[in-house]
């Protein structure tokens, strides 16, 4: 099509490009304001500015007693940052290897206490980040070698069993926040049916678990290697971000009547306020970004209709997401948040790419810049705390499997545009309506292919035609009527579809399987040809 039609003035704040392309450093070097927005930003500084690697494990060392209790609150900080940290400047092995040569080498006066502090250092290491371990095979062989020497050392049962016990016991991946309880009852999985509450709190379930599956090691990834690529927390929460922006989109351009449009329009207005309510920032941007896409903004039949209250709301919420002064609305309102909340991720991403590319990995070039690893310990540290909240609502499991099976799909830009145009062509005697300025956030997902495979495509079906006969098969004889399934479909953009059916009235389902499945492969994997919309 034309590409001059995609000319915008608006960009989708939620919409995290996902075109194959490299890391692009030069659109996350900080400016001088990210710099001195990131260095004023929370510390606690729990010691001194730089140090070797060799002094920098035997601070650490000292802060154990024989016990293995650190001696302060300021010792357990510098130890806990130095384990989550280290390996921004040198390779875990590298640490772990120190620790190896510091137990072979203690002198024989020193060796009671100083090794039983290896030992509580290594142990600490191994229980609170044994995901390091899990994908670095010479780390974990170096550390092998420490636990072997541990278990030769004489008479020191019970201390050689202090990572012996690390290493065998099962552990609590910290990045795994408890899921929100899940409430069981029946539920409508009707669109026009669902309350914008019911919607924004199932939205807020599936961002927070994707939130919390992000680790310390996928935000080194991130700001390291500049892409998320083979970072499957962080694809997660681009697709799903991408996927609440397309949904949105063509849920309103789904519908055949500017009035049904400017209906569904409002009723993504009031998901969005509850989602600020929830302090979900995150989908609050994906929603408002869907919103304000020009695919959307230029339907003028359709804003034509929106009450007052509509778009002064829309504007309240491209205001707090504004990109100006750094997301300086946004970063006042989130900080002033106690309790849940989920952050824009993508603005918190940008902070630490800052931090990292200002300040020196080194000081004297060979003192490591604890300042630095501070900076962004508190950065990440926030960021992980957040796990550990509560989120204020509970769950239904078959809404969540109608909405991830929705947040599947997958259109391009020139697919969506077609569709708005189908819907309201363009008219050059009309004035186009003034567009709403979104917020722009960071392009971090760049790279990213937003398409899932084949079997999960296949298990997000299951669980939603599942979801779809436990709440609508009254009979429980496998069918459910034709009119209730016509509903459930109009879910999904592609409802268009014709299913032939082997009982009057009735569809069963094997039949609801493969008309998703038809549907799905379609629109998740190959695009969909959007010139048959001119059917409806």
């Amino acid at each position: 099509m034309n590409k001059n039609k995609r000319k915008s003035n608006v960009e989708s704040p939620g919409v995290l490009k996902g075109k194959n392309l490299g890391p692009r450093r030069r659109n996350t070097c900080p400016s001088p304001q990210d710099i001195t927005r990131a260095l004023q930003s929370p510390s606690s500084a729990p010691s001194a500015s730089a140090a070797s690697l060799d002094d920098l494990i035997q601070r650490c060392l000292n802060c154990f007693d024989s016990e293995g209790k650190t001696s302060s609150p300021r010792g357990t900080q510098l130890v806990h940052m130095t384990l989550m940290m280290h390996s921004w400047v040198v390779p875990s092995e590298a640490f772990a290897q120190k620790l190896l040569t510091l137990y072979k080498d203690c002198p024989s006066d020193k060796r009671g206490l100083r090794r039983t502090q290896i030992r509580h250092l290594a142990r600490q290491w191994i229980s609170q980040f044994p995901a390091v371990f899990e994908v670095d095979p010479h780390l974990e062989q170096t550390m092998g070698d420490l636990w072997a020497l541990v278990r030769s050392d004489g008479g020191e049962e019970k201390h050689s069993q202090l990572i012996e016990n690390s290493c065998l016991s099962p552990h609590l991946n910290i990045s795994q926040a408890p899921s929100p309880s899940v409430k069981k009852r029946k539920v409508s999985l009707i669109f026009d049916h669902m309350e914008p509450d019911e919607m924004a709190e199932h939205l807020s379930y599936l961002e927070f678990k994707n939130f919390c599956n992000v680790s310390f090691l996928d935000y080194r990834s991130y700001v390291v290697r500049g892409s998320v690529r083979d970072n499957p927390a962080l694809e997660r929460s681009v697709m799903m971000c991408n996927g609440v922006s397309q949904w949105v989109q063509l849920m309103i351009l789904s519908r055949h009547t500017a009035q049904q449009r400017a209906q569904v329009f409002t009723k993504f207005i009031h998901v969005a306020q509850k989602l600020r309510s929830l302090q979900n920032f995150n989908t609050l941007m994906a929603v408002t970004g869907g919103l304000c896409h020009s695919s959307i903004s230029r339907l003028k039949d359709t804003s034509n209709l929106l009450p007052p209250d509509v778009t002064k709301a829309l504007s309240e919420m491209t205001e707090l997401l504004s990109s100006r002064s750094n997301y300086s609305n946004y970063r006042r309102v989130y900080n002033e948040c106690t309790g849940f909340k989920v952050p824009i991720l993508g603005v918190h991403l940008k902070d630490l790419i800052s931090l990292n590319e200002a300040l020196p990995d080194y000081i004297d070039e060979e003192k490591i810049n604890l300042s630095k690893l501070q900076h962004l310990y508190s950065n990440i540290n926030d960021l992980l705390a957040l796990h550990s909240c509560t989120p204020p609502f509970e769950a239904n499991k078959d809404l969540l499997h109608l909405l991830t099976l929705s947040l599947d799909l997958y259109y391009t830009e020139d697919e969506i545009y077609e569709l708005s145009y189908a819907k309201e062509p363009k008219n050059p005697k009309v004035q186009p309506v003034a567009p709403v300025k979104p917020p722009v956030v960071a392009e971090w997902g760049s790279g990213v292919t937003p398409r899932l495979d084949p079997d999960t495509i296949s298990k997000h079906v299951k669980q939603m035609v599942d979801s779809i006969m436990k709440n609508y098969d009254h009979n429980q004889d496998g069918y459910i009527s034709l009119e209730e399934f016509e509903k459930i479909a109009a879910n999904f953009p592609f409802s268009f579809c014709t299913q032939e059916t082997d009982r009057e009235g009735q569809i069963s389902r094997e039949e609801i399987t493969s008309y998703f499945m038809r549907g799905m492969s379609v629109c998740a994997k190959l695009g969909y040809n959007f010139n048959d919309i001119l059917t409806f």
